[in-house]
């Protein structure tokens, strides 16, 4: 139970997430972030904070480079699955591979993957995952007209998951791509 959101503007990633870590009935307001920073990366995770723990700590991602889209789905998934499996979190039934589902952004783009390491990418430059996705996706597309900055969209479209949703809570973290450098 959780809500990530992210969105693109002016060439970098920011993403947002809500602190609450449930099971059943129960809520705890956890401390550590579901959004973070990894090299060049930002990326923020539902499913398990085990998973969130290894992406954060345990994987050392290769730095992008050629077509982005190829990378990631080949390169960047290939040491995600890699740091998965080593870390004993990844899940195998039937020869298939199944993981939890994340979203990453890396030089100005933002993706999703999924369970079956599936990567996406919107068109809209806005995204959400967790229980709490439906409500943010209508926030962040309500605010996309509107002259706000990163963090107040952000805001908004957790606050929205959180009013509506039992498995959301703040406080909310926040994590940005680093800034592009002029060559």
């Amino acid at each position: 139970m959780t809500v990530i959101a992210g969105l693109v503007h002016t060439g970098r990633v920011h993403l947002a997430g809500d602190s609450a870590g449930v099971g059943g009935y129960s809520l705890t307001v956890r401390r550590d972030p579901k959004v973070f920073r990894n090299g060049p990366y930002v990326m923020g995770f539902t499913s398990s904070f085990r998973m969130g723990q290894l992406l954060q700590h345990a994987l050392r991602p290769p730095r992008p480079k050629g077509d982005l889209e190829e990378f990631m789905v080949t390169k960047f998934i290939d040491a995600v699955r890699t740091c998965l499996k080593d870390g004993g979190w990844a899940k195998k039934d039937s020869e298939q591979e199944e993981a939890g589902i994340f979203l990453v952004g890396v030089v100005g783009r933002l993706f999703v993957v999924h369970a079956d390491y599936q990567v996406g990418e919107s068109a809209d430059g806005y995204m959400a995952v967790g229980c709490g996705d439906d409500l943010a996706l209508g926030a962040l597309h309500a605010t996309a007209a509107l002259d706000m900055k990163p963090k107040a969209r952000l805001t908004a479209a957790l606050a929205a998951a959180e009013r509506h949703s039992a498995g959301v809570t703040g406080p909310y973290a926040y994590a940005s791509t680093p800034r592009l450098r002029a060559t």
